[in-house]
């Protein structure tokens, strides 16, 4: 008891801390719960100025840290409550037949934990500001709520005030601080998210998040907040009007809040994830992701599913091309560290930044924003069994808006009816001989742009062809994906197989093979290589390959006054204005003197 009290006491004066470090000062206008009057508050220039967020995803789920090689590490509790069996065997023979996910809490110790080294890594980055996950779906707390007793930080864990601490930390090194909140738990006994009927959530709501959120923001005013967990559910059935327009009166001018507040919000800066990012917006977007696969930790991912930093500084340069920015994410261990990789690829970022920041903090879009080229990525696959999410199959494809095609040969183990099923967002079609088997070759339902776990627009078809055993015949297999989700599942079964995915014995990439081998695939897409951004009256165009002795541009200058630089190097660029283009001559600048190692900013100036 003495100990809870001396944690309580000084997580009050810790969150006395908070607010005389930098906190944001309250606006002069009063807002009030009113949909209309909300979409209409200005943005904050802040924000739409800083292009580039850090997402921190840390808790009770970082001690399994485990999951699927391209699933969400965050999401471990439910898949133990689906009984899933990758989740609850692992736990099993890691941790005991009788353990419990609420025993790992003890096991989150955070002892290597130190903000201010968090902070000077996020610093070091070239981000302007920090969004922390304070709740994720799991209901655990990373500071000490009393509307969860023995499920916080302080009570149990860490013993320490995780969003308090940081928030001074990151404060004071001049980044904004944000937090993450997930309107919805899995295990709350008052709702059950996914479990309980999602029109029964009003009594959790009204005695449980609605107090917590106002707790949370009330204690340390954090100048962003990123809600989630509301697919099920309606605005209103979260009071989401008047928390937000509390908040904002809170906080003040500087405050801005996100766009997952559940249906008929429509308000906030838009959250893709793990997306090709937006288009056009009619709202300021940052597109939001991992390193790798997964936010929080995932010791099962694979070295090639982390981001390289040319990975990194291109879907970064995009995003801002395009009107947008990026949250990006870490996923800190139990004990406290980030993972040096990680560590290495914010560095990375931000040394990138350190030279090119003048084409990305405050920039705007220019009227083109990119110049795309076809891009191929061929190979076999060993079988058709992919759930993309919003991943690209491979570089130099993107995750949206790609193609793939499967050619060669099938061959049945039995003479007889086989059936064929497929499972395929967005479309698909199957030829077998020749002939049409299955065939969705039309845009799913669209889908949320939010977490890529609320979707389910999964098309399934099924065909049946008599076969003959033995006797190799052609197939062909065709594949779109737009945008959001991608997956593509080919299954056969027949009265002598059971139902399952296509194996590798069963398909040949050629008829002349004697063992199975898998489909020839051809992936097809566009690919960015030039983005444009425009800043203080210059343009800058930022190309993703070092050109060689000249760089062509699709532009033309408008006079001989129009100057061109690389960001980073002394002097002016000799240019050959042509009727539709220009041509730069870099042929005095060797590799040596290259500013950065990853794509480089061309300075344009004297365009309209």
């Amino acid at each position: 008891m003495r100990t809870r009290l001396r944690s309580r006491l000084s997580w009050i004066v810790a969150a006395t801390a908070v607010w005389t470090t930098t906190v944001p000062q309250a606006a002069s206008a009063e807002w009030k719960a009113d949909w209309e009057r909300l979409r209409s508050r200005p943005y904050p220039k802040w924000f739409t100025d800083a292009k580039l967020g850090i997402f921190i995803h840390w808790g009770v789920y970082s001690v399994p840290a485990y999951t699927s090689k391209e699933g969400y590490g965050e999401w471990f509790l439910r898949g133990l409550q689906l009984n899933s069996s990758r989740q609850v065997e692992f736990q099993k023979r890691v941790f005991g037949e009788s353990f419990t996910y609420r025993d790992y809490a003890p096991l989150f110790k955070a002892e290597l934990f130190d903000p201010n080294e968090w902070a000077d890594i996020f610093k070091g980055s070239g981000a302007r500001y920090v969004v922390l996950v304070s709740k994720h779906h799991d209901g655990y707390c990373l500071w000490p709520s009393r509307y969860a007793p023995g499920w916080n930080s302080v009570d149990i864990g860490p013993r320490r005030d995780i969003v308090g601490e940081l928030t001074r930390a990151v404060r004071a090194t001049g980044l904004k601080m944000g937090l993450y909140y997930s309107l919805t738990e899995w295990n709350n006994p008052l709702h059950r998210w996914y479990t309980d009927p999602h029109d029964q959530i009003g009594k959790y709501v009204e005695q449980h998040m609605y107090p917590q959120w106002k707790e949370l923001v009330g204690t340390y005013r954090p100048s962003l907040i990123f809600s989630d967990g509301e697919w099920f559910n309606k605005a209103d059935d979260f009071r989401a009007a008047e928390l937000i327009s509390w908040y904002y009166n809170l906080v003040g001018d500087e405050a801005i809040v996100n766009d997952r507040w559940g249906h008929g919000s429509n308000i906030g800066f838009r959250t893709p994830e793990y997306s090709a990012g937006l288009q056009d917006s009619d709202r300021p977007w940052a597109e939001v992701r991992g390193l790798g696969r997964s936010f929080a930790l995932n010791r099962n991912e694979k070295l090639s599913a982390y981001m390289t930093p040319d990975d990194l500084i291109e879907f970064f340069i995009k995003a801002v091309a395009f009107g947008g920015g990026i949250i990006i994410n870490v996923g800190p261990r139990a004990d406290g560290q980030i993972p040096l990789l990680q560590q290495e690829r914010l560095l990375q970022l931000g040394q990138w930044l350190q030279v090119n920041g003048e084409a990305i903090y405050g920039s705007t879009t220019w009227k083109k924003r990119s110049e795309q080229k076809d891009v191929t990525l061929e190979r076999i696959d060993p079988t058709i069994d992919f759930a993309w999410k919003r991943n690209t199959p491979g570089k130099p494809i993107a995750e949206d808006h790609f193609t793939a095609v499967w050619t060669g040969y099938f061959m049945p183990k039995h003479s007889e009816a086989y059936r064929f099923e497929a499972e395929a967002d967005d479309g698909m079609r199957l030829w077998i001989d020749d002939n049409l088997v299955l065939d969705r070759w039309e845009k799913a339902a669209a889908t949320s742009e939010g977490n890529t776990n609320a979707e389910t627009s999964e098309t399934k078809l099924s065909g049946v062809v008599q076969m003959q055993a033995g006797e190799k015949v052609p197939i062909r297999v065709e594949y779109f994906e737009k945008t959001h989700g991608a997956a593509i599942r080919l299954f056969y079964s027949s009265n002598s197989q059971a139902r399952e995915v296509i194996p590798t014995s069963q398909l040949f990439a050629s008829k002349d093979l004697a063992k199975g081998n898998g489909l020839n695939a051809v992936y097809r897409s566009k690919a960015h290589h030039i983005c444009y951004t425009q800043n203080n009256g210059a343009v800058y165009a930022m190309v993703f390959d070092w050109p060689g002795k000249t760089l062509e541009l699709p532009i033309v200058l408008p006079s001989t006054q129009a100057r061109v630089s690389l960001v980073g190097q002394p002097g002016h660029l000799g240019c050959q204005r042509q009727s539709d283009k220009t041509i730069i001559d870099l042929s005095d600048i060797y590799p040596g003197d290259l500013p950065c190692r990853y794509a480089w900013a061309f300075r344009i100036e004297g365009l309209d």
